[in-house]
């Protein structure tokens, strides 16, 4: 399977992403006070087709991320029915997290993929309201990885739609580390409640286990939760995996258009996902409810651009 290998020659910091497999950003090094620190978890072989695209690397989850209820939702009013993803009750993640992209640019240091859902998945055209295209470029420069994000709506319809990521991030950042002596840190204050992972549409404050404001171990520590009403220092929302032993840190930020973060500890590696949303899970059927669920719609014609970086620091 091809994969495009991008890299800051000044430094050797470097990215790898497979376009055949969800334009899968699934490797990122970066070289930091001399030493080189593996970032992004992935079953070794991911590019050959190991793994699943939804349980390795940087997953992109448009035009919705995360769940729609029982696959089945109304828009404009109009029934429509999605395909329900393996082994589950409801549709994961959108379309395009296990489709093969398009490279549309590429440099030494960057590559840039597309998604149209009339061009790369026309199976699902009827499943969505109108088309899409989805465009990510990744850039590698220091120590950080830069994920910037244009959605254009090519139709004429207006284009509902909700953004993620779910990157899998590696645990402990040091080879002397361990998982339990890392930390992670997100400001968010309140959480949704959640029945078999679906929002009810109410709200709680963060308890013990998902309080993760000043910082919380991991040792013990089992979560699936959607977080919310992250307060930024700025325009700019920071969570982070610190790793004191081994001096390290990584920062993942992103605007303040994301309110919702899920944090999830996969039973199935050493990693943990921060996952920074534009809505809440099954979004498109909350907000019809009255809930501020965070559910967009962008105009025929009209793109939106936004961004998230990923960078490795001293503690």
């Amino acid at each position: 399977m091809s994969i495009v290998t991008i890299r800051d020659e000044s430094c050797g910091s470097r990215a790898t992403v497979a376009p055949g497999r969800g334009f899968n950003c699934f490797q990122f090094v970066a070289e930091v006070v001399g030493r080189s620190v593996d970032v992004i978890s992935a079953e070794e072989g991911f590019e050959d087709g190991a793994g699943a695209p939804s349980h390795d690397g940087i997953p992109i989850l448009f035009p919705f991320p995360n769940r729609i209820r029982n696959g089945r939702y109304t828009w404009d009013g109009r029934e429509y029915g999605l395909p329900l993803s393996g082994g589950h009750e409801n549709t994961l993640h959108g379309f395009c997290l296990d489709r093969a992209w398009r490279v549309v640019g590429q440099q030494d240091d960057s590559v840039t993929g597309r998604f149209q859902l009339s061009v790369d998945a026309p199976d699902l055209a009827e499943s969505w309201p109108c088309d899409f295209i989805i465009d990510v470029r990744y850039s590698v420069a220091g120590a950080a990885l830069t994920m910037d994000v244009t959605i254009t709506n090519p139709d004429e319809v207006p284009l509902p739609w909700g953004f993620g990521t779910h990157a899998y991030f590696k645990l402990p950042l040091g080879a002397e580390s361990s998982v339990g002596d890392c930390l992670i840190k997100a400001p968010a204050h309140r959480e949704w409640v959640l029945d078999d992972c679906l929002p009810t549409g109410a709200l709680t404050d963060v308890s013990e286990l998902t309080d993760l404001r000043s910082g919380a171990s991991l040792a013990g520590r089992t979560l699936d939760n959607v977080l919310t009403d992250l307060r930024a220092e700025g325009d700019i929302i920071e969570t982070i995996v610190s790793d004191p032993r081994a001096g390290l840190r990584m920062v993942q930020s992103f605007p303040t258009l994301f309110r919702e973060l899920v944090v999830f500890t996969p039973p199935w590696a050493d990693a943990v996902c921060m996952e920074p949303y534009t809505c809440v899970t099954d979004a498109i059927n909350l907000q019809p409810q009255g809930i501020d669920a965070g559910w967009r719609t962008l105009p025929p014609g009209e793109t939106f651009e936004t961004q998230i970086v990923i960078r490795v620091e001293p503690e």
